[in-house]
């Protein structure tokens, strides 16, 4: 890895690994015997990595989520589907390079996939808008979501941006009708949905192709209704507490599935899943898979109204309505069952 691209709290890390690439160099030129350091490295290397990765803060992971190497949605394309073609287009005012989409097979499961597009280079960031879709995004997202209701096919979304774009222009063309559309149909449609968040799962941004009968996030991505600095910047009028934020936000994985927000965390590799995209796309589609065999089986009533019961469920709320003894009566909304019986 980059020395530049690196996150502070992995830097101690990175100088062990770096001191283990120089020895095995030398072994090699040399022909030198020193096995025995690099393996005391190694087992030096294994230890501070899980001391390190085992106690990151919801700060540290909103970096790692936001890591230069970690694999967007183009890299794990390849890695789960087979004879992807990408559709474009929404039939109103143009093609929305943020938000790809198009139909896929996974296991030879005919799917329609969405989700937004991050550039690695500053070219590729500035075309795709560094992954912040415009209205012709969403409705992009639901025209092919429709499109999969009309032939049958499962639709998997994957989340991955600060937010929807906060420009005059987006305004201008219905930024906020736009998402609140997508939620509405999402809502009722009549097929599977699998919602993955892949990195950063920002605002309504997210939300509007985030609504889904199972909600997947990696474990080092994060997902909340505004960013850290934006949350900072609101509250303590400084972005750079955002590390503050962060915390009160309870936007990690751990904190969401606890609150019913999310169903399943993925698992990465330690370190993130820029260690190894491999294993963490195997992973991923392990857990689509899973997801996909449950959902399927489900008949289409069953299906809408366990998606519909799913979000009214969550969150928490107090009646304040004063009892006969005059005390103040809390009570706590019941979770109802996400699971088919």
């Amino acid at each position: 890895m980059d020395e530049d691209m690196l996150l502070d709290f992995e830097r101690p890390v990175f100088e062990i690994e770096a001191k283990i690439k120089t020895l095995e160099a030398q072994q090699t030129e040399s022909g030198k015997d020193v096995s025995q350091e690099i393996k005391e490295l190694q087992t030096q290397c294994e230890d501070l990595k899980q001391k390190v990765y085992a106690e990151l803060t919801p700060w540290q992971r909103v970096q790692l989520a936001r890591h230069p190497k970690r694999p967007y949605l183009t890299d794990y394309i390849p890695r789960l589907f087979t004879d992807f073609l990408e559709l474009h287009g929404d039939r109103v005012f143009g093609d929305d390079a943020a938000l790809l989409g198009g139909m896929a097979f996974l296991d030879k499961i005919p799917v329609m996939i969405l989700g937004h597009r991050k550039g690695r280079t500053l070219q590729e960031s500035m075309v795709q808008n560094f992954g912040m879709p415009h209205p012709e995004g969403y409705r992009k997202a639901l025209r092919l979501m429709k499109l999969a209701e009309k032939f049958n096919m499962p639709v998997l979304t994957f989340v991955d941006t600060a937010g929807a774009y906060p420009g005059i222009g987006a305004e201008e063309r219905g930024q906020a009708e736009a998402i609140a559309v997508n939620l509405r149909e999402m809502a009722g449609l009549t097929v599977p949905i699998v919602v993955t968040v892949i990195g950063e799962g920002g605002s309504g941004g997210a939300l509007a192709i985030g609504v889904g009968d199972a909600v997947l996030m990696l474990e080092n991505s994060w997902y909340s209704v505004i960013s850290p600095e934006g949350c900072a910047s609101i509250l303590f009028h400084e972005a750079s507490k955002a590390d503050v934020a962060s915390k009160a936000l309870k936007l990690t994985a751990n904190d969401l599935i606890g609150f019913g927000v999310i169903d399943e965390i993925v698992p990465e590799p330690l370190g993130g899943a820029q260690r190894d995209p491999d294993v963490t796309a195997a992973n991923l589609k392990a857990a689509l898979l899973k997801q996909l065999k449950t959902l399927t089986a489900l008949s289409t009533d069953k299906l809408i109204r366990n998606r519909f019961e799913k979000f009214r469920s969550i969150g928490l709320w107090q009646d304040a309505r004063p009892t006969s003894s005059g005390r103040i009566k809390k009570r706590r909304a019941k979770k109802i069952s996400q699971k088919a019986n």
